[in-house]
């Protein structure tokens, strides 16, 4: 089973009716109880950095996401839910769950001669950098839905998993032993999406 964690700021709909459609039983739940007993773990995320972590404090999610990281279970971070794995984010002034050596930094796009806008928005085309159970099978032209102000900037390119290009190279997924996270929503993304959410489940 799938734990969807439920802290009130995620798509977590969404999520589940993708791993339905590929088979895969999944819970929207942040108790921890059942979270401890599953399989798998996706934290999905859309809004604030400080928000998110808030809200997982409200639920004693922390300490049981750091926990099942430690005891080597699959955890996917997704947007707002990537960033929380990092250890902080310009957004906000916490401290994030600090599971993967990494920062969120706003886009630093002010000094081209045609700005681009922020947040960056929309379908974009991605790079693989590393072979990880995550993206097996997934072809050089895949492509994924995007909406974030935000990007991880990780302490050593042994933690990017793949990149993108919005005004430059970012990292638009990482990862860190059991541990992935994506920038880009899979539950938005099609069957590209689907893919990951498929390896994630089965192959991670």
């Amino acid at each position: 089973m799938v734990a969807v964690i439920d802290y009130g700021l995620g798509n977590s709909g969404s999520i589940v009716n993708m791993l339905r459609v590929i088979g895969e039983k999944s819970e929207i739940t942040s108790d921890t109880e059942k979270i401890g007993k599953a399989d798998h773990i996706i934290l999905p995320g859309v809004g604030a950095f400080d928000a998110g972590m808030s809200e997982l404090e409200k639920r004693d999610l922390i300490s049981v996401l750091q926990e099942e990281a430690d005891k080597g279970k699959p955890i996917l971070g997704i947007c707002l839910g990537m960033q929380l794995l990092g250890r902080r984010s310009e957004e906000g002034k916490r401290t994030g769950l600090s599971l993967i050596p990494f920062e969120s930094v706003r886009f630093r796009l002010e000094d081209r001669e045609e700005p681009l806008k922020i947040p960056h928005m929309g379908w974009n085309m991605t790079m693989i950098k590393q072979n990880r159970p995550l993206v097996d099978g997934i072809g050089e032209i895949a492509r994924y839905y995007f909406v974030h102000s935000y990007h991880a900037v990780c302490d050593s390119e042994e933690y990017v998993l793949m990149t993108c290009e919005y005004g430059y190279e970012f990292a638009a997924a990482v990862c860190k032993d059991n541990l992935y996270g994506v920038q880009f929503h899979p539950e938005k993304s099609h069957d590209f999406g689907m893919k990951i959410l498929e390896n994630f489940v089965r192959k991670c």
